[in-house]
Protein backbone atom coordinates (compact mmCIF):
# COMPACT_ATOMS: atom_id res chain seq x y z
CA UNK A 1 0.00 0.00 0.00
CA UNK A 2 1.53 3.28 -1.07
CA UNK A 3 1.94 6.20 1.25
CA UNK A 4 -0.04 9.38 0.65
CA UNK A 5 1.70 11.84 -1.62
CA UNK A 6 3.31 14.75 0.18
CA UNK A 7 1.42 17.96 -0.52
CA UNK A 8 3.17 20.34 -2.94
CA UNK A 9 5.92 17.85 -3.84
CA UNK A 10 6.45 16.49 -7.37
CA UNK A 11 6.03 12.70 -7.60
CA UNK A 12 9.73 12.11 -8.46
CA UNK A 13 12.97 14.06 -8.46
CA UNK A 14 13.25 13.68 -12.23
CA UNK A 15 9.79 15.14 -12.67
CA UNK A 16 10.74 18.07 -10.44
CA UNK A 17 13.92 18.70 -12.45
CA UNK A 18 12.00 18.66 -15.73
CA UNK A 19 9.18 20.81 -14.42
CA UNK A 20 8.79 24.52 -13.76
CA UNK A 21 12.21 25.91 -12.62
CA UNK A 22 10.72 28.40 -10.17
CA UNK A 23 8.50 25.74 -8.62
CA UNK A 24 11.47 23.38 -8.35
CA UNK A 25 13.77 25.95 -6.76
CA UNK A 26 11.12 26.91 -4.20
CA UNK A 27 10.26 23.27 -3.40
CA UNK A 28 11.83 20.94 -0.89
CA UNK A 29 13.66 18.89 -3.52
CA UNK A 30 17.03 20.72 -3.31
CA UNK A 31 17.08 20.35 0.46
CA UNK A 32 16.02 16.69 0.21
CA UNK A 33 18.88 16.11 -2.23
CA UNK A 34 21.45 17.82 0.01
CA UNK A 35 20.25 15.85 3.03
CA UNK A 36 20.40 12.59 1.05
CA UNK A 37 23.91 13.28 -0.27
CA UNK A 38 25.17 14.37 3.15
CA UNK A 39 23.81 11.18 4.69
CA UNK A 40 25.36 9.09 1.91
CA UNK A 41 28.72 10.74 2.57
CA UNK A 42 28.66 9.82 6.25
CA UNK A 43 27.32 6.31 5.67
CA UNK A 44 29.82 5.64 2.88
CA UNK A 45 32.72 6.78 5.04
CA UNK A 46 31.55 4.63 7.96
CA UNK A 47 31.15 1.65 5.63
CA UNK A 48 34.63 2.20 4.20
CA UNK A 49 36.19 2.38 7.66
CA UNK A 50 34.13 -0.52 8.99
CA UNK A 51 34.96 -2.75 6.02
CA UNK A 52 38.71 -2.26 6.22
CA UNK A 53 38.65 -2.51 10.00
CA UNK A 54 36.91 -5.88 9.82
CA UNK A 55 39.30 -7.07 7.10
CA UNK A 56 42.43 -6.00 8.97
CA UNK A 57 41.30 -7.33 12.34
CA UNK A 58 40.03 -10.51 10.71
CA UNK A 59 43.33 -11.17 8.96
CA UNK A 60 45.37 -10.39 12.05
CA UNK A 61 43.25 -12.68 14.22
CA UNK A 62 42.65 -15.32 11.54
CA UNK A 63 44.65 -17.86 13.52
CA UNK A 64 41.89 -17.90 16.10
CA UNK A 65 38.16 -18.38 15.74
CA UNK A 66 37.41 -14.69 16.24
CA UNK A 67 39.18 -13.68 13.03
CA UNK A 68 37.32 -16.20 10.92
CA UNK A 69 34.06 -15.09 12.47
CA UNK A 70 34.79 -11.45 11.61
CA UNK A 71 35.72 -12.25 8.03
CA UNK A 72 32.58 -14.35 7.61
CA UNK A 73 30.50 -11.49 8.98
CA UNK A 74 31.62 -8.95 6.36
CA UNK A 75 28.67 -9.67 4.00
CA UNK A 76 26.28 -8.90 6.86
CA UNK A 77 27.77 -5.39 6.97
CA UNK A 78 26.55 -4.80 3.42
CA UNK A 79 23.16 -6.37 4.21
CA UNK A 80 22.78 -3.89 7.07
CA UNK A 81 23.90 -1.10 4.72
CA UNK A 82 21.26 -2.19 2.20
CA UNK A 83 18.55 -2.14 4.86
CA UNK A 84 19.59 1.37 5.93
CA UNK A 85 19.71 2.63 2.34
CA UNK A 86 16.23 1.27 1.61
CA UNK A 87 14.94 3.30 4.53
CA UNK A 88 16.82 6.42 3.41
CA UNK A 89 15.21 6.25 -0.02
CA UNK A 90 12.08 7.72 1.56
CA UNK A 91 13.87 11.10 1.62
CA UNK A 92 13.96 11.17 -2.19
CA UNK A 93 10.76 9.20 -2.91
CA UNK A 94 7.94 10.96 -1.03
CA UNK A 95 4.57 9.35 -1.60
CA UNK A 96 6.03 6.33 -3.42
CA UNK A 97 5.89 2.71 -2.21
CA UNK A 98 8.88 1.71 -0.12
CA UNK A 99 11.46 -0.57 -1.72
CA UNK A 100 10.89 -4.21 -0.78
CA UNK A 101 13.79 -6.08 0.73
CA UNK A 102 15.12 -9.08 -1.22
CA UNK A 103 15.61 -10.93 2.06
CA UNK A 104 12.92 -13.01 3.78
CA UNK A 105 11.51 -11.70 7.04
CA UNK A 106 13.24 -12.81 10.21
CA UNK A 107 11.60 -15.63 12.11
CA UNK A 108 12.32 -14.17 15.55
CA UNK A 109 12.58 -10.62 16.90
CA UNK A 110 15.87 -9.07 17.95
CA UNK A 111 19.14 -8.18 16.27
CA UNK A 112 20.78 -11.48 17.19
CA UNK A 113 18.15 -13.46 15.32
CA UNK A 114 18.49 -11.07 12.38
CA UNK A 115 22.27 -11.47 12.39
CA UNK A 116 22.16 -15.28 12.51
CA UNK A 117 19.60 -15.50 9.72
CA UNK A 118 21.43 -13.07 7.44
CA UNK A 119 24.73 -14.90 7.95
CA UNK A 120 23.10 -18.16 6.87
CA UNK A 121 21.74 -16.64 3.63
CA UNK A 122 23.60 -16.71 0.28
CA UNK A 123 26.10 -13.96 -0.45
CA UNK A 124 24.13 -10.76 -1.26
CA UNK A 125 25.97 -9.94 -4.50
CA UNK A 126 23.80 -6.97 -5.50
CA UNK A 127 23.93 -5.38 -2.05
CA UNK A 128 27.64 -6.10 -1.95
CA UNK A 129 28.11 -4.32 -5.26
CA UNK A 130 26.14 -1.28 -4.08
CA UNK A 131 28.09 -1.18 -0.82
CA UNK A 132 31.42 -1.27 -2.65
CA UNK A 133 30.32 1.54 -4.96
CA UNK A 134 29.12 3.67 -2.06
CA UNK A 135 32.20 3.04 0.09
CA UNK A 136 34.80 3.58 -2.65
CA UNK A 137 33.34 6.10 -5.11
CA UNK A 138 29.90 7.52 -4.43
CA UNK A 139 30.56 8.95 -0.98
CA UNK A 140 33.46 11.03 -2.30
CA UNK A 141 31.31 12.55 -5.03
CA UNK A 142 28.42 13.13 -2.62
CA UNK A 143 30.76 14.77 -0.11
CA UNK A 144 32.27 17.11 -2.69
CA UNK A 145 28.89 18.25 -3.97
CA UNK A 146 27.23 18.61 -0.55
CA UNK A 147 30.25 20.32 1.05
CA UNK A 148 30.78 22.78 -1.80
CA UNK A 149 27.10 23.63 -1.88
CA UNK A 150 27.14 24.54 1.79
CA UNK A 151 30.51 26.30 1.47
CA UNK A 152 29.56 28.51 -1.49
CA UNK A 153 26.16 29.40 -0.07
CA UNK A 154 27.74 30.28 3.29
CA UNK A 155 30.44 32.43 1.66
CA UNK A 156 27.91 34.35 -0.41
CA UNK A 157 25.61 34.87 2.54
CA UNK A 158 28.54 36.13 4.68
CA UNK A 159 30.09 38.27 1.91
CA UNK A 160 29.40 41.64 3.65
CA UNK A 161 30.89 40.35 6.90
CA UNK A 162 33.98 38.98 5.17
CA UNK A 163 34.48 42.27 3.27
CA UNK A 164 34.39 44.13 6.58
CA UNK A 165 37.64 42.42 7.64
CA UNK A 166 39.33 41.60 4.34
CA UNK A 167 38.93 41.95 0.60
CA UNK A 168 36.21 39.74 -0.83
CA UNK A 169 36.96 38.45 -4.34
CA UNK A 170 34.70 36.24 -6.49
CA UNK A 171 35.52 35.49 -10.17
CA UNK A 172 37.42 38.79 -10.56
CA UNK A 173 34.90 40.86 -8.64
CA UNK A 174 36.48 42.50 -5.62
CA UNK A 175 34.86 44.30 -2.73
CA UNK A 176 36.60 46.19 0.08
CA UNK A 177 33.51 47.16 2.07
CA UNK A 178 30.29 45.48 3.16
CA UNK A 179 28.26 47.80 0.90
CA UNK A 180 30.25 46.79 -2.18
CA UNK A 181 30.11 43.10 -1.21
CA UNK A 182 26.34 43.08 -0.68
CA UNK A 183 25.28 42.92 -4.38
CA UNK A 184 28.06 40.44 -5.15
CA UNK A 185 26.89 38.25 -2.29
CA UNK A 186 23.22 38.44 -3.33
CA UNK A 187 23.93 37.57 -6.97
CA UNK A 188 26.37 34.87 -5.97
CA UNK A 189 23.91 33.42 -3.47
CA UNK A 190 21.18 33.09 -6.11
CA UNK A 191 23.52 31.66 -8.75
CA UNK A 192 25.09 29.20 -6.31
CA UNK A 193 21.72 28.05 -5.04
CA UNK A 194 20.39 27.46 -8.56
CA UNK A 195 23.53 25.64 -9.71
CA UNK A 196 23.89 23.35 -6.72
CA UNK A 197 20.14 22.75 -6.48
CA UNK A 198 20.11 21.20 -9.93
CA UNK A 199 23.45 19.41 -9.58
CA UNK A 200 22.64 17.93 -6.16
CA UNK A 201 19.11 16.87 -7.11
CA UNK A 202 20.27 15.24 -10.36
CA UNK A 203 23.05 13.39 -8.54
CA UNK A 204 20.73 12.25 -5.75
CA UNK A 205 18.07 11.12 -8.23
CA UNK A 206 20.64 9.09 -10.19
CA UNK A 207 21.94 7.50 -6.99
CA UNK A 208 18.40 6.65 -5.88
CA UNK A 209 17.72 4.98 -9.25
CA UNK A 210 20.90 2.92 -8.84
CA UNK A 211 19.91 1.96 -5.29
CA UNK A 212 16.45 0.84 -6.38
CA UNK A 213 18.02 -1.39 -9.04
CA UNK A 214 20.62 -3.01 -6.78
CA UNK A 215 18.84 -3.07 -3.42
CA UNK A 216 15.37 -4.25 -4.44
CA UNK A 217 14.17 -7.76 -5.03
CA UNK A 218 15.09 -9.18 -8.46
CA UNK A 219 12.62 -10.77 -10.87
CA UNK A 220 13.21 -14.29 -9.59
CA UNK A 221 12.64 -13.24 -5.98
CA UNK A 222 9.48 -11.34 -6.92
CA UNK A 223 8.13 -14.37 -8.79
CA UNK A 224 8.93 -16.57 -5.80
CA UNK A 225 7.06 -14.23 -3.47
CA UNK A 226 4.09 -14.14 -5.82
CA UNK A 227 4.08 -17.94 -5.86
CA UNK A 228 4.22 -18.07 -2.07
CA UNK A 229 1.41 -15.53 -1.81
CA UNK A 230 -0.70 -17.49 -4.28
CA UNK A 231 -0.05 -20.72 -2.37
CA UNK A 232 -1.04 -19.10 0.93
CA UNK A 233 -4.27 -17.78 -0.60
CA UNK A 234 -5.08 -21.21 -1.97
CA UNK A 235 -4.44 -22.66 1.48
CA UNK A 236 -6.91 -20.14 2.90
CA UNK A 237 -9.51 -21.17 0.32
CA UNK A 238 -8.96 -24.85 1.17
CA UNK A 239 -9.21 -24.12 4.89
CA UNK A 240 -12.40 -22.15 4.30
CA UNK A 241 -13.92 -25.00 2.29
CA UNK A 242 -12.91 -27.51 4.99
CA UNK A 243 -14.60 -25.38 7.63
CA UNK A 244 -17.74 -25.10 5.49
CA UNK A 245 -17.89 -28.89 5.17
CA UNK A 246 -17.44 -29.29 8.92
CA UNK A 247 -20.30 -26.88 9.62
CA UNK A 248 -22.47 -28.68 7.06
CA UNK A 249 -21.83 -32.05 8.71
CA UNK A 250 -22.56 -30.61 12.13
CA UNK A 251 -25.84 -29.08 10.99
CA UNK A 252 -26.87 -32.13 8.96
CA UNK A 253 -25.97 -34.80 11.50
CA UNK A 254 -26.73 -32.84 14.66
CA UNK A 255 -29.13 -29.92 14.50
CA UNK A 256 -31.16 -31.22 11.56
CA UNK A 257 -31.68 -34.64 13.20
CA UNK A 258 -32.86 -32.98 16.39
CA UNK A 259 -35.36 -30.87 14.46
CA UNK A 260 -36.63 -33.99 12.64
CA UNK A 261 -37.11 -35.71 15.99
CA UNK A 262 -38.89 -32.61 17.33
CA UNK A 263 -41.33 -32.51 14.40
CA UNK A 264 -42.06 -36.24 14.81
CA UNK A 265 -42.69 -35.75 18.54
CA UNK A 266 -45.01 -32.83 17.88
CA UNK A 267 -46.81 -34.89 15.22
CA UNK A 268 -47.46 -37.69 17.72
CA UNK A 269 -48.58 -35.10 20.25
CA UNK A 270 -51.24 -33.87 17.83
CA UNK A 271 -52.77 -37.36 17.91
CA UNK A 272 -52.83 -37.54 21.70
CA UNK A 273 -53.85 -34.01 22.68
CA UNK A 274 -57.65 -33.45 22.75
CA UNK A 275 -59.31 -30.72 20.76
CA UNK A 276 -58.92 -27.29 22.27
CA UNK A 277 -56.40 -24.50 22.85
CA UNK A 278 -53.68 -26.98 23.72
CA UNK A 279 -54.00 -28.80 20.40
CA UNK A 280 -53.90 -25.49 18.53
CA UNK A 281 -50.62 -24.61 20.24
CA UNK A 282 -49.15 -28.04 19.42
CA UNK A 283 -50.17 -27.66 15.78
CA UNK A 284 -48.63 -24.18 15.69
CA UNK A 285 -45.41 -25.51 17.23
CA UNK A 286 -45.40 -28.35 14.72
CA UNK A 287 -45.71 -25.92 11.84
CA UNK A 288 -42.94 -23.70 13.19
CA UNK A 289 -40.65 -26.71 13.64
CA UNK A 290 -41.27 -27.84 10.06
CA UNK A 291 -40.57 -24.32 8.78
CA UNK A 292 -37.35 -24.18 10.80
CA UNK A 293 -36.34 -27.58 9.39
CA UNK A 294 -37.00 -26.36 5.85
CA UNK A 295 -34.92 -23.22 6.48
CA UNK A 296 -32.10 -25.30 7.93
CA UNK A 297 -32.11 -27.65 4.94
CA UNK A 298 -31.94 -24.64 2.64
CA UNK A 299 -29.03 -23.23 4.62
CA UNK A 300 -27.21 -26.58 4.59
CA UNK A 301 -27.74 -26.86 0.87
CA UNK A 302 -26.20 -23.42 0.40
CA UNK A 303 -23.26 -24.05 2.73
CA UNK A 304 -22.00 -27.14 0.95
CA UNK A 305 -24.36 -28.67 -1.62
CA UNK A 306 -24.09 -32.43 -1.68
CA UNK A 307 -25.08 -32.58 -5.32
CA UNK A 308 -22.00 -30.52 -6.20
CA UNK A 309 -19.70 -33.11 -4.62
CA UNK A 310 -21.52 -36.11 -6.08
CA UNK A 311 -22.51 -34.94 -9.57
CA UNK A 312 -20.55 -31.79 -10.40
CA UNK A 313 -21.20 -28.19 -11.25
CA UNK A 314 -23.87 -28.73 -13.92
CA UNK A 315 -26.21 -30.73 -11.69
CA UNK A 316 -25.66 -28.32 -8.77
CA UNK A 317 -26.47 -25.26 -10.88
CA UNK A 318 -29.59 -26.94 -12.30
CA UNK A 319 -30.76 -27.61 -8.74
CA UNK A 320 -30.30 -23.91 -7.93
CA UNK A 321 -32.20 -22.96 -11.09
CA UNK A 322 -35.11 -25.23 -10.21
CA UNK A 323 -35.59 -23.43 -6.89
CA UNK A 324 -35.82 -19.97 -8.46
CA UNK A 325 -39.22 -18.26 -8.87
CA UNK A 326 -38.33 -17.22 -12.46
CA UNK A 327 -37.40 -19.42 -15.44
CA UNK A 328 -33.65 -20.06 -15.47
CA UNK A 329 -32.15 -21.83 -18.49
CA UNK A 330 -28.94 -23.77 -17.84
CA UNK A 331 -26.49 -24.72 -20.59
CA UNK A 332 -23.20 -25.96 -19.11
CA UNK A 333 -20.96 -28.16 -21.24
CA UNK A 334 -17.75 -29.43 -19.66
CA UNK A 335 -15.42 -32.15 -20.93
CA UNK A 336 -14.75 -33.52 -17.44
CA UNK A 337 -15.00 -32.79 -13.72
CA UNK A 338 -12.98 -29.79 -12.61
CA UNK A 339 -10.96 -29.34 -9.40
CA UNK A 340 -13.14 -28.93 -6.34
CA UNK A 341 -12.15 -25.29 -5.63
CA UNK A 342 -13.02 -24.31 -9.22
CA UNK A 343 -16.37 -26.09 -9.09
CA UNK A 344 -17.16 -24.50 -5.72
CA UNK A 345 -16.29 -21.04 -7.04
CA UNK A 346 -18.46 -21.52 -10.13
CA UNK A 347 -21.34 -22.83 -8.04
CA UNK A 348 -21.33 -19.88 -5.68
CA UNK A 349 -21.04 -17.42 -8.57
CA UNK A 350 -24.10 -18.98 -10.20
CA UNK A 351 -26.02 -19.30 -6.92
CA UNK A 352 -25.30 -15.78 -5.67
CA UNK A 353 -25.94 -14.19 -9.05
CA UNK A 354 -29.22 -15.99 -9.72
CA UNK A 355 -30.43 -15.24 -6.19
CA UNK A 356 -29.71 -11.54 -6.77
CA UNK A 357 -31.59 -11.70 -10.08
CA UNK A 358 -34.64 -13.22 -8.41
CA UNK A 359 -34.61 -10.75 -5.50
CA UNK A 360 -33.51 -7.44 -6.97
CA UNK A 361 -33.36 -7.40 -10.77
CA UNK A 362 -37.06 -7.59 -11.60
CA UNK A 363 -36.19 -10.00 -14.42
CA UNK A 364 -38.51 -12.46 -16.12
CA UNK A 365 -35.85 -14.69 -17.66
CA UNK A 366 -32.30 -15.69 -16.85
CA UNK A 367 -29.75 -17.88 -18.60
CA UNK A 368 -26.62 -19.57 -17.23
CA UNK A 369 -24.01 -20.76 -19.71
CA UNK A 370 -20.74 -22.51 -18.97
CA UNK A 371 -17.89 -23.90 -21.08
CA UNK A 372 -14.12 -24.37 -21.13
CA UNK A 373 -12.13 -21.94 -23.24
CA UNK A 374 -8.33 -22.22 -23.48
CA UNK A 375 -7.97 -24.04 -20.14
CA UNK A 376 -10.28 -21.52 -18.44
CA UNK A 377 -13.75 -22.19 -17.11
CA UNK A 378 -16.10 -19.49 -18.39
CA UNK A 379 -19.50 -19.05 -16.74
CA UNK A 380 -21.95 -16.34 -17.77
CA UNK A 381 -25.24 -15.30 -16.19
CA UNK A 382 -27.49 -13.05 -18.28
CA UNK A 383 -30.88 -11.65 -17.24
CA UNK A 384 -33.34 -9.14 -18.69
CA UNK A 385 -33.77 -7.18 -15.45
CA UNK A 386 -33.43 -3.50 -14.63
CA UNK A 387 -29.61 -3.56 -14.39
CA UNK A 388 -27.56 -1.45 -12.03
CA UNK A 389 -25.63 -4.34 -10.45
CA UNK A 390 -22.04 -3.61 -9.49
CA UNK A 391 -19.33 -5.00 -7.28
CA UNK A 392 -19.47 -3.63 -3.75
CA UNK A 393 -23.10 -2.56 -3.94
CA UNK A 394 -24.17 -4.99 -1.23
CA UNK A 395 -25.06 -7.81 -3.66
CA UNK A 396 -22.42 -10.25 -2.49
CA UNK A 397 -20.38 -9.86 -5.66
CA UNK A 398 -17.37 -8.53 -3.72
CA UNK A 399 -16.99 -11.87 -1.94
CA UNK A 400 -17.12 -13.68 -5.28
CA UNK A 401 -14.36 -11.43 -6.63
CA UNK A 402 -12.17 -12.27 -3.63
CA UNK A 403 -12.78 -16.00 -4.03
CA UNK A 404 -11.97 -15.94 -7.75
CA UNK A 405 -8.93 -13.75 -7.24
CA UNK A 406 -7.44 -16.36 -4.91
CA UNK A 407 -7.80 -18.93 -7.72
CA UNK A 408 -6.35 -16.64 -10.38
CA UNK A 409 -9.76 -15.88 -11.88
CA UNK A 410 -11.81 -12.75 -12.37
CA UNK A 411 -15.40 -11.55 -12.43
CA UNK A 412 -16.72 -9.08 -14.99
CA UNK A 413 -20.00 -7.24 -14.38
CA UNK A 414 -21.76 -5.45 -17.25
CA UNK A 415 -25.02 -4.05 -15.93
CA UNK A 416 -26.11 -0.71 -17.44
CA UNK A 417 -29.17 1.04 -16.07
CA UNK A 418 -32.24 -0.48 -17.66
CA UNK A 419 -30.47 -3.79 -18.28
CA UNK A 420 -29.70 -6.33 -19.37
CA UNK A 421 -27.15 -7.58 -16.86
CA UNK A 422 -24.30 -9.82 -17.97
CA UNK A 423 -21.94 -11.35 -15.40
CA UNK A 424 -18.97 -13.33 -16.70
CA UNK A 425 -16.68 -15.50 -14.59
CA UNK A 426 -13.30 -16.73 -15.83
CA UNK A 427 -11.21 -19.13 -13.76
CA UNK A 428 -8.26 -21.40 -14.62
CA UNK A 429 -9.25 -25.06 -14.74
CA UNK A 430 -5.90 -26.02 -13.22
CA UNK A 431 -4.96 -24.89 -9.74
CA UNK A 432 -1.17 -24.82 -9.49
CA UNK A 433 0.04 -24.16 -5.94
Amino acid sequence: MSRPRTAGVAPTAWAALAGNPARFLLSSWPFRAWAYLAGASVIGLVTFVGFFTLVVIGIVTSLVVVGLFLLASIPVLFVALGALERRRLAVMTPGQPSLRSPHPATTEPGWRSWFRQRRAEPLPRRELGYGVLLATLLWWIDLVVAFNAVLFLALMALAPLIAHYDEFVVLGWAADSPLEALPIGLVGLVVSYVFFAYVATALAAAQVALARILLGADQEQLEQRITELRRSRLDLVDAFETERKRIERHLHDGVQQRLVALTMTLGRAELDVPEGAGLDLVRQAHGEAEAALADLREAVRGIHPRVLVDHGIEAAVREVADRMPIPVAVDITLPERLPAPVEAAAYFVASETVTNVARHAGATTCRITGWVEEDDLVLTVIDNGIGGARVGAGTGLAGLVTRLDALGGRLQVDSPAGGPTRIRMECPCRIDP
